[in-house]
This record gives structure tokens, C-alpha cells and sequence, in this order.
């Protein structure tokens, strides 16, 4: 039966796709638990519409209590965090747009996705049969029967039918978009004409890098110039600037010292123990593996020991202490081949009657096509493959340790049961079930205290400027780091559980020193240097990228004016350059042997219409060139037909993929929750 807590299982996997806009209402006030008497801070601002505290920390709880996601898990708590303000978005951007423009769902048609007459991802990934991946109406109305009398499960349907609303509305309107691209028989022609001429011939170049920067002027009224002209592309989010030290958690001398010896304490014990697993189990840093290795998949220093029954260890790799033990061995194939029928774990009588039909000789493959309720293997004769013994694991690797070429067994789990049968199986071996100890190499309690120490007596003299912070991390012999933390972002590049840094950046005052904070094994201590909320980054933070801008246009107009001659070999003189070939260029081309990826020569070689001419010099990305066109052959690569075709599906394509992004950009969105989450 289909219950509340398998379909909050199930939503998880909507969390991760563009469905998880529609998870809608039952928004409540939690002011008063929040504890803002009142004052419900503003965390970001959609379409105008200021998003506070309450709304967001309700809508995240909502997701989270419905996708069963745990926050302990970076992943699925990035997840949440992402897929909760996508949600908002469409409560305040497209549900409102869908209204206005009168795109509705009608009854029909959500009875045509709940029957799965019209698919639905968001009914399919509740109620898919998971050993079928077939969608399972019996499940959709055994659900149904629990709404009545269960409050939740009502909730959990209601949700699930918005977001199934809301999917269907974001297909008809992307269909909408994608109804308004076309492309018109100019482009096709044009396309068509690219496509099917290719061009040969030579060219010439100079490098701007050739050009020393002492041989051109650049004022700051022509930076002030070209960052006016240009200053769309210096775009940006409102970012913070801070600059922070590391303090390295690594162990001591002492702490290795210490270790070593606890390690070879610890492998005399385990080397005499006689219940390998008890003592494994007793160690925290004990584990089990659950496969069966042959002495070839054993790793190379620890097989030898391992296979002669002998304990491996303690020695000390890959950072850690470790020491192993062979738990138990079996005798089995190195591979196995085999085929399947999965039942269902109730059909015992069923599976019964086809282990005797199968052992009297019938035909595997078409039983398996008939009952097998896995459609993938059964579309295959139950077909699974050739695999090491050591993929299988529990019960499946206790029968068939010993099976033989043709052997078949019934394997019962609680979830299912398999019929398998044996094609394929290798020469027996020794295989090997491991246990294993292996002690980290990390810092002491001890050692930890006194970096926490140190971080503390550089904080203390760290305080009061940047100039103070600078000092005090020269005295400490570390190196400030610098990092930008744009507005959304949840952490700092390069440093890994940053995130509680990055919330306190959003909440600091130029100039404030952070508390110290503990990242990963080490600890953190960080000044806010900035705080920039412009629009466009300013002349002095982007001076570098301009200045360089213009010195390319410096040297372009430098190189060119020293370009002398009617013919590319008197150019080529000129500018202290050789004549190259290229050969087989067309529009479509990514580069040219020799110059690189210029897309402006490239595209100036294939409008060229004569042969013969020396073009004008192109400004390129990385130097000026000149070339000239002396052969332009034509085939017929592409078709009219063809043309019009290929265009038109990456037209609708690139339509779809931009129409969220652009709503998203037309409704001004602020993502302010940084300070908070």
C-alpha cells in the first residue's frame, strides 16, 4: 500500500529538478516562535514583493518535512535551500503571471496526469512502482483511501496536485514561447550557404603581447572612456569582501607519537583476539566489509599477510593507522553471469512453481519476459550481465558461493524475490571478507587547544584595521587570504564548510573581525574589508581588466599603422611575421592552426565572397591578422530542408532553456537570505 511515509520518500527526488517551483500554501506565522516581537526581518525581494523571515523559514519547513531531506547532509540542505526560493519565485512571479494571462489547468487534464493518461513528474516520482519504474495507478487510489481519515496524508495530496498544476502550467507556457520561434527563409539561406563553403588560403599575424607596454600611452580619461562605453559588461551582485587567515589543525610530534603507540596497542590486542568480529565492533574505528575480495582485489601491501592468514598492520597509510583481518573466507567464481526474475515477495507460490519449471528444463528468457515484474532485465530474457563475485553482498553471496555453470536459485528479501539462474561461471578461488581498524592521524585535544590559543591571541591583536589585521598575521608568519562572497552564495571558494563565515560577512560592518571560526579540522579568523551593493563594479575594483582593454586597442591601432605593403608577403615583412596556410575553414569553425580561437577571423574569412584579395587587418583577441581568401569550395553539406530543421530545434531549444532565467531577470529578484541561512 502506498503510505504518508513512502510518498515523503519519494518527494525527495523532486527536489532536484525545476518541478519544485510549484510546492505551494500553508503558509503560517511563526513570528512569535521566531522570537522578532514584531520585527520579521526581510530576506530578499521578488517582483517587488519583500520576502521576510516567516515566509521563507515556513516554506523551507514545509519542503523539508515533505522530502524527508536532513539539513545534516550539505547536499540535500543546499538542495532545500535552493529549491525552497525557487518556490517562492513561483508563488510570487509565475503563478501571478499564469493568472493574468489566463493559463489554467482543467480538471481533465489533471485527471489525465493522475491516471498517467498525460505523464506527470511529480505524480510519477510519488507513485512509480520502484522494481518496475512503471507508474502505478493501484498505488495513486490505495494513497486516496488514507486522505479521508489522515490530516497529513490530505496535506501531502493537496501539495502534490499544486505541483503537478503548476508543471503543467510551466509546459504550456514554455510550449507557448517555443510556438513564437521560427526561422525565416533569409536565415536558412544564409545557413545553408555557411555550411556549405569552405575556404582556403593564407594569413598573417602579430601578437599584441609582441608589442611592449612602453610603446603606447594609456590616459585615465580613455580608461574613464572605455569603462563608459563598456560598462554593461562590468554587471554585478552585491558583494562582501573579506580577508581572512587559516590556523592548520595538524597533529604535533607528540600527538604522532601518541598515536603510533595506541596503534600497536591496539594491534597486539586485535592480532590475539579470537572473535575477530566482536573486537571490530567494539572499536569505533572498526569496520566490516560487507564483499568477498579475491587476493587479486585485496590492496598489494596488504594482500600477502591477508592471504596467509596473518594480521596486516598496524602501518600507517593514506594518513591513518591500519590493521586488518581476514573475518572469513568462501570458495567461489571470480565472475559470474547470470539472468533474473524478480517477483514480488508475496508471490512465494508463483516463485515456487517456476524454480521447478525452470530446473525441468524450461526456457529462462521467455518466463523471464512473461513474470518478470522488472521490465528492464525482462525486456531482455532477464539478461543482468557478468559480474566479479565481489559485487554481491548478504545473502545473495551465501548461494551462489558455490554455484555452477546452469545452476538456478531463489533468493527471498523483504523486498522481493529473484530466481536466478547461472550461465556463466568462472574457476573457484579464495575470496576473502575483511575486517579492519584504522585510526585517523589528526590532532590531540591538546594540540587543537592550543591553535584555538593562538587564533585567540591573533584575533585579540588583529582588532581595529586592516592595517592591525595585516600586522598581526605577518607576526603569526600566515598569509591573509582575500575572498568575494556574491550575494546567494552560501560559501567561500576554496575553503569547505564555510557557511557560517559567508552568514556572517552578510551581517558585519566594514572593518568588524569575526569570531573564530572552526572550518573543517581547521580554524578561521576573517575582517570584512567591503562592502560593495553597486550595480556595476566601480573603475578602481575592474582598472586591471580595462587598462587591459585598452592597451589591446592601443597596440591594434600601433601594429597597424606600421603595416606596410600591397601584397600578405609584403605585410608579412612589415610586421616581422611569416605567411601561414589555412585550409577547410568554414562558419562553423572553432579555429585556425597556428592563430588560435579567433571568432572575428573567422567570421570575416567566411563572408569573404572573392579570391585573391588581402583582407583588411582584424582586430582578434590576441593580435592583429590579415589573410587572404585563394580558394572557396562548394558542396552540399546541408540542404535547405535540412537546415530549416536544425535551426528551428536549436532556436526552441535555446528559447526553453532562457525563458526562466529571463522571467527571473524581469522580476528584479534580491536574494538577500545570506545573513540567515
Amino acid at each position: 500500500m502506498a503510505s504518508l511515509n513512502t510518498l515523503r520518500t519519494k518527494f525527495g527526488v523532486v527536489l532536484s529538478i525545476i518541478i519544485a517551483f510549484a510546492l505551494l500554501a500553508f503558509i503560517f506565522s511563526l513570528k512569535a516562535e521566531m522570537g522578532f516581537s514584531g520585527n520579521d526581518p526581510k530576506v530578499g525581494v521578488i517582483d517587488g514583493d519583500k520576502i521576510r523571515y516567516s515566509e521563507y523559514y515556513d516554506q523551507y519547513e514545509q519542503m523539508k518535512r515533505q522530502s524527508g531531506a536532513n539539513e545534516s547532509d550539505e547536499q540535500q540542505s543546499d538542495m532545500l535551500y535552493n529549491a525552497t526560493w525557487q518556490t517562492l519565485i513561483a508563488q510570487h512571479v509565475f503563478v501571478p503571471g499564469f493568472e493574468r494571462i489566463g493559463l489554467r489547468v482543467t480538471e481533465p487534464e489533471r485527471l489525465a496526469m493522475i491516471s498517467g493518461e498525460q505523464p506527470s513528474s511529480a505524480f510519477y516520482n510519488a507513485f512509480a512502482d520502484p522494481r518496475t519504474g512503471q507508474y502505478d495507478v493501484a498505488a495513486v487510489s490505495q494513497f486516496l483511501d488514507q486522505v479521508g481519515a489522515n490530516a497529513q496524508a490530505e496535506q501531502a495530496w493537496n501539495a502534490l496536485n499544486e505541483q503537478a498544476r503548476l508543471e503543467r502550467q510551466m509546459q504550456k507556457y514554455v510550449g507557448l514561447v517555443k510556438g513564437g520561434v521560427y526561422v525565416n527563409s533569409l536565415e536558412v539561406a544564409d545557413n545553408v550557404n555557411a555550411a556549405n563553403r569552405s575556404f582556403s588560403g593564407k594569413w598573417i599575424g602579430k601578437k599584441y603581447a609582441s608589442v611592449p607596454d612602453s610603446l603606447v600611452t594609456v590616459s585615465e580619461a580613455e580608461l574613464k572612456d572605455y569603462y563608459k562605453r563598456h560598462k554593461n559588461q562590468y554587471k554585478q551582485l552585491p558583494q562582501r569582501n573579506i580577508s581572512y587567515v587559516v590556523f592548520e589543525v595538524n597533529p604535533s610530534d607528540a600527538d604522532m607519537q601518541a598515536l603510533e603507540e595506541k596503534a600497536r596497542t591496539t594491534g597486539d590486542a586485535f592480532a590475539a583476539a579470537d572473535d575477530v568480529k566482536a573486537f571490530v565492533r567494539a572499536d569505533r574505528n572498526g569496520r566490516i566489509d560487507e564483499r568477498y575480495l579475491s587476493a587479486a582485489q585485496l590492496a598489494d601491501d596488504e594482500a600477502p599477510a591477508l592471504t596467509a592468514g596473518e594480521m596486516f598492520g598496524p602501518s600507517l597509510k593514506n594518513n591513518e593507522w591500519r590493521m586488518a583481518r581476514v573475518l572469513e573466507t568462501k570458495t567461489a567464481p571470480d565472475s559470474i553471469g547470470v539472468k533474473h526474475i524478480v517477483l514480488r515477495a508475496t508471490d512465494e507460490a508463483l516463485a515456487d512453481s517456476l524454480l521447478n519449471v525452470l530446473r525441468g528444463g524450461a526456457d529462462f528468457g521467455a518466463l523471464a519476459a512473461q513474470y518478470s515484474a522488472y521490465e528492464a532485465t525482462a525486456a531482455n530474457g532477464g539478461e543482468v550481465g557478468v559480474m566479479p563475485f565481489s559485487a554481491f553482498t548478504g545473502e545473495f553471496a551465501e548461494q551462489l558461493a558455490g554455484v555452477a555453470k546452469g545452476d538456478i536459485v531463489k533468493i527471498a528479501s523483504p523486498e522481493a524475490i529473484q530466481l536466478i539462474q547461472v550461465y556463466r561461471a568462472d574457476k573457484p578461488s579464495k575470496h576473502y571478507r575483511v575486517a579492519s581498524i584504522a585510526y585517523p592521524v589528526e590532532a590531540s585535544t591538546e594540540t587543537r587547544n592550543s591553535i584555538y590559543s593562538q587564533a585567540g591571541t591573533f584575533a585579540g591583536n588583529a582588532k581595529g584595521s586592516y592595517e592591525q589585521f595585516s600586522d598581526a598575521a605577518s607576526a603569526a608568519a600566515l598569509t591573509p587570504r582575500m575572498a568575494i562572497v556574491s550575494q546567494g552564495e552560501r560559501a567561500i571558494r576554496g575553503l569547505d564548510d564555510s557557511r557560517e563565515i559567508v552568514r556572517w560577512a552578510y551581517g558585519a560592518k566594514r572593518g568588524d573581525l569575526s569570531e573564530i571560526f572552526k572550518v573543517g579540522k581547521d580554524y578561521v579568523v576573517a575582517l570584512l574589508t567591503g562592502i560593495d551593493n553597486n550595480d556595476y563594479a566601480s573603475l578602481e575594483k575592474v582598472s586591471a581588466q580595462v587598462r587591459s582593454a585598452v592597451l589591446r586597442d592601443k597596440k591594434y591601432a600601433y601594429i597597424v599603422a606600421g603595416l606596410t605593403g600591397g601584397t600578405l608577403d609584403e605585410q608579412a615583412a612589415s610586421l616581422g611575421s611569416e605567411v601561414a596556410d589555412f585550409e577547410q575553414v568554414n562558419f562553423g569553425s572553432f579555429f585556425i592552426n597556428g592563430m588560435g580561437l579567433e571568432p572575428r577571423v573567422l567570421g570575416a574569412i567566411a563572408a569573404t565572397g572573392e579570391t585573391g584579395a588581402v583582407s583588411a587587418p582584424v582586430q582578434g583577441m590576441t593580435g592583429v591578422y590579415v589573410f587572404r581568401v585563394d580558394d572557396i569550395a562548394e558542396d552540399q553539406k546541408q540542404t535547405a530542408e535540412g537546415e530549416k530543421v536544425r535551426a528551428q530545434a536549436m532556436a526552441e531549444a535555446m528559447a526553453q532553456q532562457a525563458v526562466m532565467p529571463a522571467v527571473q531577470q524581469m522580476a528584479e529578484v534580491q536574494d538577500l537570505r545570506g545573513k540567515y541561512f
